[in-house]
């Protein structure tokens, strides 16, 4: 924010979802506040600016009433309504935690690891926005004074308190979605020891046997050989052996 002595100049951003690479931007707000006029050129649509200005021009008793009470009015009027305009995308990404939250325990952890990534980008990008704009919403309260009409500093300070109730809720918001990553990672890696276990054991159970069928299958005489009998005997020691593997492992909770 720079001051003049004829008028405020700020440059303020606000998150805006861009549909077309489906992520959080910012949108650049440039203001120039003068004692009878205020000039918004924002570099990409802001809704709530257009949809206020929009119903100025078809209004008529509000826009009186409205431009009424001065510039520095106005400006508040504009600002409370892109703060509010910020509340719901912080409900989305609130719903989108909760989603998430519920799917990492419904078994589906591979699955969401882009979804995670995906709010945690969003999360980072809106601290980026308002980190910057809550010391520049501070400097514009002290110097806006001059272009009220009347003491409206309670107006502009319930803006500086919606920015920092956005930034408090960003931060609970960052620490939930390190949470989920950590536990998502933590369920991942859960579900892979179990597997490496379980073909752990088979490994060793198929060793054993593979060793059994080894030593009678070379070609030397042992007593049976060539017989049907010995056959028999042979696949009831592996099968025996198998049983007692599995029930070893069974007993010491490795299965």
């Amino acid at each position: 924010m720079d001051d003049y002595p004829d008028y405020l100049f700020a440059v303020l951003h606000f998150p805006r979802y861009d549909k077309a690479i489906q992520r959080l931007n910012a949108a650049e707000l440039d203001i120039f506040l003068g004692p009878d006029y205020l000039v918004t050129i924002p570099n990409v649509e802001l809704l709530p600016v257009t949809r206020l200005f929009r119903r100025c021009e078809q209004d008529e008793e509000f826009r009186t009433q409205l431009f009424a009470k001065g510039s520095g009015r106005l400006l508040y009027e504009v600002l409370d309504d892109l703060f509010d305009y910020c509340f719901p995308i912080l409900d989305k990404i609130g719903y989108k935690l909760d989603t998430l939250e519920d799917d990492v325990f419904e078994g589906r952890s591979e699955d969401i690891v882009r979804d995670i990534s995906n709010a945690k980008q969003e999360i980072i990008s809106y601290r980026k926005i308002i980190k910057p704009e809550r010391s520049t919403l501070r400097l514009l309260e002290r110097h806006v004074e001059r272009f009220l009409p009347e003491a409206l500093e309670l107006y502009f300070d319930d803006i500086v308190d919606a920015a920092e109730r956005i930034w408090d809720t960003l931060d609970n918001y960052k620490e939930v979605v390190e949470g989920l990553e950590d536990t998502n990672e933590s369920v991942i890696s859960h579900r892979q020891n179990n597997v490496l276990r379980i073909l752990t054991v088979v490994s060793v159970i198929l060793l054993r046997l593979t060793l059994i069928s080894g030593i009678f299958g070379m070609n030397v005489h042992f007593p049976g050989f060539d017989t049907v009998w010995a056959f028999w005997t042979i696949a009831g020691v592996m099968l025996a052996t198998a049983v007692g593997l599995i029930a070893f492992f069974r007993y010491k909770r490795w299965l």
